[in-house]
């Protein structure tokens, strides 16, 4: 088994999922059983899946799970873009975000390449 607190891609995962919740506490509550809902559980599966990833006994029940949360994040990263072009997150905020999810995407990206010369 792993720590999972010590990787960096749960610790940017589970930033990423907390900035998430507070950016759609923002969204028209006419979206809160919506796209609100898709939003958040994509957020919260990519350091979920991480940890399940670590828990995991094998190498490659371990890049299974970070495959999935990889999935996950790249599901999220469009569901950002679909929230800002709907405009229920300001241009600004978006930038940031973005800029977030792609170095997730890097890191956990990197970790699963890695997972694959070992397997």
């Amino acid at each position: 088994m792993r720590d999972y607190t010590k990787l960096k891609a749960f610790e940017i995962g589970e930033a990423i999922a907390l900035e998430t919740c507070r950016i759609t506490a923002q969204f028209p509550k006419e979206e809160i059983y919506d796209l609100t809902s898709q939003i958040r559980r994509a957020a919260v599966s990519v350091p979920s899946n991480i940890v399940e990833g670590c828990a995991g006994e094998s190498q490659l029940e371990y890049k299974k799970f970070l495959e999935i949360a990889f999935r996950s994040l790249k599901e999220l990263h469009y569901q950002i873009l679909f929230a800002t072009r709907l405009s229920h997150i300001p241009g600004s905020n978006a930038e940031e975000f973005d800029v977030k999810l792609e170095e997730s995407e890097k890191v956990l990206r990197a970790i699963i390449r890695s997972q694959r010369s070992v397997a």
